[in-house]
């Protein structure tokens, strides 16, 4: 896979909320991978096949962008090793990567990975999806945590487009 930004959801038509729903997917496939050490393309064949775009309980899922989704997971095990250096960086002092749930762990790493990769995504945006998606697996301080991470990593890998809020999600 290409380290080219991939087309935008909106230029292929889908819901603005593709992305998004394409991050909250790319965490609990790196969960999954994580906890039951499900191998890389089972698990995007799986969530591609059965889970991204499909209702739950009898409410409609917005589509997923698959190739937004795709990219992350493949993207954040690919570069695993430079994102946890990044991450481990950002983290207040004594914490690492180690000792944090591992849900806020893929967070962190996706985050990280679509501010270095996904470069027609302002900061702004890719630390509030975060956010967001930390709000729905986590009631305390870890979306506190996700977003002074993400944005101390914004800083550093974009060198102070974190002001830049336009652009697509």
């Amino acid at each position: 896979m290409s380290n080219a930004p991939i087309e935008s959801a909106q230029e292929r038509g889908l819901d603005p909320k593709a992305r998004g729903a394409a991050r909250l997917a790319a965490v609990q496939a790196l969960y999954q991978m994580d906890v039951a050490a499900t191998p890389l393309d089972d698990v995007i064949e799986e969530f591609i096949e059965h889970r991204l775009g499909q209702d739950i309980e009898g409410n409609d899922i917005v589509e997923a962008d698959a190739a937004h989704f795709e990219d992350i997971v493949r993207g954040v095990v690919r570069e695993q090793r430079e994102l946890d250096r990044q991450v481990n960086g950002a983290l207040a002092s004594g914490w690492s990567l180690t000792r944090i749930d591992s849900t806020l762990r893929a967070i962190l790493r996706c985050g990280t990975y679509e501010l270095r990769r996904c470069k027609d995504i302002p900061v702004k945006v890719v630390i509030n999806e975060y956010v967001d998606v930390a709000h729905a697996f986590f009631e305390g301080d870890e979306p506190g945590v996700v977003n002074a991470v993400l944005d101390r990593l914004g800083r550093e890998v974009r060198k102070g487009a974190g002001d830049d809020a336009a652009g697509r999600s």
